[in-house]
């Protein structure tokens, strides 16, 4: 039997149109409802079922107030979720940028989120407002997923303690307007580690970029122009005395289904290789990691659906695309995807 049952088996993509402040800004209205319909329209004809939403937590937030919100840009975000309901997706709502904490470089206004409590009053406080937002809206259609990638454990940046209490926290306050409503949490170390210690109801969430030498090679904002290139079924990764293999990865991925067998609900929220990785590689690693993730029943989310990791206007250079409605689809990433 499976490990994970908890959750359905959802497959999908993260869509970034509310990732960064920036971004946003300069989108007209027209052309983010256009997008985002287009997006989840196509990701469901193409069979899947699910889309994350990273989002930048300055964009509907008044600096002088962190607690005022812009109702015309959760206008916005209704939008994605009634699209969501239209089209059979689940939509997975993300802090990417959260108050006191961004795993990349991104201001947060506020000291750290995991050792300031002001920090987390805001954070829990923004959550109560979505929701109070969305309360009736079925667990099935609409999740949170809490903050996105918390750091590596330390003591000085942040405990395991720190990660249950601010985690547990926010699902308290959503709780207690919306009992309903599923909650996810990021797992420790970047995604990459489940915590046995929070509440059982509060799904995990890990990642699927194991080793980061293949999935972020020659990505600059993760230090990946320092990595050598890659190569699978095997990878022989500098520095380390154990190879990178099929094998390897069922081990890393054991300890997510040893806590789903406790009762846990798990989702991957991110894979993908960057476009620099070989494409020959990055399908044979890819299709490891999906299968491994699809005999434990867990569903994944591809980082992401249009850009440099997704089936989508990526940049590849050693991809022959085809022309999707004016944009280069990676077929032979799609289908793989379709198959899993």
């Amino acid at each position: 039997m499976p490990a994970q049952t908890v959750l359905p088996r959802w497959r999908g993509f993260n869509l970034l149109p509310l990732f960064e402040r920036d971004h946003f800004q300069n989108l007209s209205e027209t052309v983010f409802r256009a997008e985002v319909a287009s997006d989840l329209q196509w990701l469901a004809d193409w069979g899947f079922d699910f889309a994350r939403i990273p989002m930048d937590f300055r964009i509907w937030t008044q600096s002088d107030d962190l607690l005022a919100v812009s109702e015309s840009v959760l206008e916005q975000i209704d939008y994605i979720v009634e699209q969501g309901q239209k089209y059979g997706v689940h939509i997975c709502l993300n802090f990417h940028a959260a108050p006191g904490y961004c795993i990349n470089p991104k201001p947060t206004l506020l000291p750290s989120l995991w050792k300031n409590q002001s920090a987390l009053d805001v954070f829990a406080a923004h959550w109560g407002i979505f929701a109070r937002r969305y309360t009736g809206i079925p667990a099935q259609q609409l999740s949170f997923d809490l903050v996105n990638e918390p750091p590596n454990v330390s003591d000085d940046i942040m405990s395991e303690a720190d990660y249950v209490r601010v985690h547990t926290a926010a699902a308290n306050a959503i709780h207690a307007v919306d009992p309903e409503r599923l909650v996810i949490a990021d797992g420790m170390n970047i995604g990459n580690t489940p915590n046995p210690h929070l509440p059982p109801d509060i799904a995990q969430s890990c990642r699927g970029y194991i080793p980061g030498s293949i999935s972020h090679y020659l990505a600059p904002w993760a230090n990946g122009m320092g990595y050598p290139r890659p190569t699978w079924p095997e990878f022989a990764q500098a520095g380390l005395d154990d190879p990178w293999n099929r094998e390897r990865l069922e081990t890393h991925y054991q300890q997510w289904a040893n806590l789903a067998a406790q009762g846990v609900g798990i989702h991957c929220g991110e894979m993908g290789a960057y476009h620099f990785t070989p494409h020959t590689v990055a399908l044979r690693w890819l299709e490891d990691v999906l299968d491994i993730l699809k005999g434990q029943n867990i569903g994944f989310a591809l980082w992401n659906f249009r850009g440099d990791f997704g089936v989508l206007d990526s940049g590849r250079q050693d991809v022959a695309y085809a022309d999707f409605r004016g944009h280069q689809l990676d077929q032979a990433l799609l289908d793989l995807l379709r198959r899993y």
